[in-house]
């Protein structure tokens, strides 16, 4: 009896100092207070009452940044609300050197996001957000670092801006569509016009071009349209008919001015 007592509490201390980690986490030890080490993955065994061991998750973390109030560069009041990925990558430090890591970690993307967004006109927010948030990544990164976090990435979710400044980013949007339109118009008009002149220029050099032309117009208009439509002729056309005709009378009348004489 007197020799099963001192191995029933070997067992119950055995089984009291028993602790298992899972693969995605690691044991920081203490011994009376004292840091002594790490547990990895698996089965692990401290001295009971005397050790304590803190389980530390190496699991990427996603956390929501709160909405945050932002005043823009350019006095734009608007709201901003972005996500953070990060991971312990030294259990130690983020048990030793931070109270609690998940929470400071998400103060200080908080206090980061309005300061480095403050930095920054609305316009930069909102077509640049890529290098943004690689800013944002980079300070907060740097900010965690002593405290064995890494932040992996920071995004931008949303950016809410003020019903009247939405009113007037439409009004501007819309002017920007209005003027490149006349643009496009007024570069076609020049091409337009380029190329009318480049074609009346080769026309010219060719009377009976124009001619056909001409023809082709009558033509097409005769297709289009089933009124009567009068078109005026143009002299260049009956030219070659009427020089004909006066060279006949002309042999005429000689031959006629021939007969009398003889």
């Amino acid at each position: 009896m007197e020799t099963l007592i001192p191995v029933a509490l070997l067992v119950v201390l055995g089984i009291m100092g028993l602790r298992i980690v899972n693969e995605y986490e690691t044991g920081v030890v203490f011994r009376l207070g004292r840091y002594v080490g790490v547990k990895r993955a698996g089965p692990k065994w401290i001295i009971p009452f005397v050790d304590r061991m803190v389980i530390v998750d190496l699991r990427t973390v996603a956390r929501d940044v709160p909405p945050q109030d932002v005043i823009t560069k350019d006095n734009i009041s608007i709201k901003v609300n972005a996500v953070i990925y990060f991971r312990v990558l030294q259990a130690e430090k983020a048990v030793i050197q931070v109270e609690n890591y998940l929470y400071a970690t998400s103060q200080i993307a908080q206090t980061t996001l309005r300061s480095v967004l403050g930095q920054h006109e609305l316009d930069d927010l909102l077509a640049e957000r890529e290098k943004l948030n690689r800013i944002l990544q980079e300070i907060i990164d740097r900010q965690t670092e002593p405290w064995g976090i890494k932040v992996s990435n920071v995004e931008v979710k949303t950016v809410d801006i003020p019903p009247e400044m939405q009113r007037a980013m439409a009004k501007q949007a819309e002017a920007e569509r209005e003027r490149r339109a006349k643009i496009i118009g007024a570069e076609a008009e020049m091409q337009a016009a380029e190329k009318l002149s480049l074609a009346a220029e080769r026309i010219s050099r060719s009377p009976g071009a124009l001619q056909l032309r001409y023809l082709q117009t009558l033509s097409e208009i005769a297709v289009e349209n089933n009124s009567t439509t009068i078109f005026p002729l143009p002299i260049e056309l009956i030219t070659p008919f009427l020089a004909r005709k006066a060279a006949e009378n002309a042999a005429a009348d000689a031959a006629a001015a021939g007969g009398k004489s003889a």
